[in-house]
């Protein structure tokens, strides 16, 4: 049986198709292909993930600006009918749309071909192509239960953020081995997502000696942002050099998260998944270019993370050392984080889509 994936933009839309992906091979003779943008980063998880890839044209349907819109529309009655063309050749059961733009055009394409549809909101909060694509869907899927009063709710079922299955198997131990950290001291972990956070990157950089003395880092910069990081840690003594741990990017973010006391991080959508499996008590900083505020509003009331706005980060030093210094409350935040994890949210979906292609 074939399942085709669909969503990216960001990696928070990607890793859960990819989480479903692996539970889905689980069954001998599945056979998948990953539909997604020409540039997004879909394209190298998936192709990390040896899954085909077909590049699909799309771009965001928003924005204030007529023209702006105008082109968005087009590419998506484009992406429609090239999504139309590699359907018909593909020939899946059924489709797994994550939402992103990248998944709009495919979604879009599936129903008229009469192919099951099982769209999943990753975010609390429906985005555009979310909305735009429940009205198309078999099943939607969600991964908190009060996403529900946002979507259809005689055909939407709360399964959860799906992890990989790295995130099921990490140790704490084999994080501080992968990341050579030494486990005498607290780990920070900074992180600001897929694409990097530069704002989150300088208040950072401009606490690093202070933070370094209490603390080692682990900072997952972007691609775009190591350079200038790289030269800030350059001047650092050796021995914050040897605490400070700069990487692009890495495939290893579960032994990270197991490794780290504590982490700062965007409110994307992978948090609701990927903090909550690891018990991870974080400082989340929700981005002003998206619904980002709501995931990090949703964490905050359920007591398991701290949310600080863009506009106050010049308080992160002082809150980061704060919650260092204060064990008894990571551990209440970590406590609250864990409850809200669902370890099995992607063999659920996995079996979802086995039961509408059915």
């Amino acid at each position: 049986m074939k399942f085709a994936l669909a969503g990216g933009g960001t990696g928070g839309h990607a890793y859960p198709a990819i989480a479903v992906a692996e539970r889905l091979r689980e069954v001998e003779g599945t056979e998948l292909v990953y539909y997604g943008t020409e540039k997004g980063p879909e394209r190298a998880v998936a192709e990390h993930a040896n899954i085909p890839y077909r590049a699909v044209p799309a771009s965001q349907v928003r924005g204030r600006s007529p023209l702006r819109l105008a082109t968005g529309l087009a590419r998506l009655w484009s992406g429609s009918r090239v999504a139309s063309r590699m359907l018909a050749e593909d020939r899946p059961a059924a489709v797994f749309a994550t939402g992103g733009y990248a998944a709009a055009p495919v979604g879009r394409a599936a129903r008229r071909a009469g192919i099951p549809l099982v769209v999943f909101l990753p975010d609390v909060h429906p985005g555009w192509a979310v909305r735009f694509l429940a009205r198309y869907a078999t099943k939607v899927a969600c991964s908190v239960d009060r996403s529900i009063e946002s979507l259809p709710a005689d055909r939407t079922v709360v399964t959860g953020y799906p992890v990989r299955s790295q995130f099921l198997n990490a140790t704490r131990e084999e994080g501080i081995a992968r990341f050579g950290l030494d486990p005498s001291l607290k780990t920070v972990l900074v992180a600001g997502g897929s694409l990097g956070a530069h704002q989150i990157n300088l208040a950072v950089s401009s606490a690093l000696r202070t933070l370094l003395e209490q603390a080692q880092i682990i900072h997952i910069s972007g691609v775009e942002e190591e350079h200038w990081l790289q030269r800030e840690r350059d001047r650092l003594p050796e021995w914050m050099r040897a605490r400070y741990h700069l990487h692009a990017y890495t495939e290893d973010m579960a032994y990270a998260m197991r490794a780290a006391d504590l982490a700062v991080t965007r409110a994307g959508a992978s948090t609701l998944g990927e903090l909550p499996i690891t018990g991870l008590p974080a400082i989340v900083i929700p981005g002003t270019f998206s619904d980002q505020h709501i995931n990090a509003d949703f964490l905050a009331k359920e007591g398991a993370a701290i949310t600080l706005p863009t506009l106050r980060l010049d308080e992160l030093e002082s809150l980061i050392l704060g919650l260092l210094d204060d064990a008894p409350r990571r551990e209440s935040m970590a406590t609250a984080m864990r409850r809200l994890a669902r370890p099995d949210a992607a063999g659920a979906l996995a079996q979802l889509l086995r039961e509408v292609a059915a």
